[in-house]
Parts: C-alpha cells; structure tokens; sequence
C-alpha cells in the first residue's frame, strides 16, 4: 500500500509532468511560428516523453493501491526571444523537474518506502540525461547565435529525432 504522503507528493509530480508536456508543446508552436519545424519536431518528442513519465508514475500509484487525481495545470509561456532562449528554458525546467524528483526520493527515503526508492532511482537517472541533452542543445544554440547558417543546420539535424515508447508504456 503507498504511503499516503508518497501519494500525495507523486500526484503533485504527475501534475508537474503534464505540465512539461504542455510546456514543451507550447515551444514546438513557437519553433513552428519561426518556421524552425525540426526544432518543433525535437519539442513535441520532448513532450511524448514527458507523458510517458506521466504514464509512469499513474501505472506506479495504481499498482500500489493509490489513486491517482488530477490537478489543475497553469498555462505554460508562449513566447521566447531565440531559439537560444528557449533551449535555456528548457535546460531550467529540467533542473527543476530534477529537484522535484530529488525531493520525491528524499520523501520516500523519510518514510522507509523503499518501493518507492527503488522505483523513482529510473526518474534519477533519465533526468541526469535530461540535464545533459539540454545543456548540449544550449551549447549548440549559442554556437548557433554567432553562427547564423548553423541554425538551419541544427533544425535539420533535430528532425531525425526519435520518439522510442518504452515497453512498459502500454497505454
């Protein structure tokens, strides 16, 4: 049975995932509206992974014996002033989402849930992934900003990327 406070702390992160998605979903309209389509397309990948956490965390708090419940979800910014600053965005908001999730373990370590413990060491680790890609994606964008052509390089190059659903996502 998951602990009520481990309950109510994983729903206020399951909020917080949607919110990335409408986040990330909010900069592939902008990328979209700066005709910047492989960089809309990098976003709304973002976003699919950011649902798949959702999805990771409701399978997690079903299994459990919790219910999951839904909150409101404050609308994300819609504007930015670069393509640099929406990556630096995004490399804050994972920095956030990593003190979230940092914060759930503290929780679950507190209460001896080591379930739980176990269970978001998978959300520790994808978010040192996190932090690297969006620091990778800032260092190219500045590179980008005193090198105009590379920015179409770039757009190309984040086309190709790939939203692979996990094998537990089954949805």
């Amino acid at each position: 049975m998951l602990d009520q406070k481990m309950e109510a702390a994983i729903n206020g992160q399951i909020n917080a995932e949607i919110y990335s998605a409408y986040l990330y979903m909010s900069m592939a309209t902008w990328f979209d509206a700066q005709q910047l389509p492989g960089m809309s397309h990098w976003m709304r990948v973002q976003a699919q992974e950011e649902w798949s956490h959702t999805f990771k965390f409701y399978k997690y708090v079903n299994e459990r014996g919790g219910r999951v419940t839904l909150g409101a979800i404050d609308g994300p910014p819609t504007e930015w002033d670069s393509p640099l600053a929406v990556f630096e965005a995004v490399a804050a908001h994972e920095a956030k989402v990593t003190g979230l999730i940092n914060g759930l373990m503290d929780l679950a370590l507190e209460i001896r849930d080591h379930a739980s413990s176990s269970f978001l060491q998978w959300f520790i680790d994808e978010q040192v992934e996190e932090e690297a890609s969006a620091a990778d994606m800032v260092g190219k964008m500045k590179h980008a900003a005193t090198n105009p052509g590379t920015i179409l390089m770039l757009d190309n190059e984040l086309a190709a990327r790939v939203f692979n659903p996990p094998v537990w996502l089954n949805i």
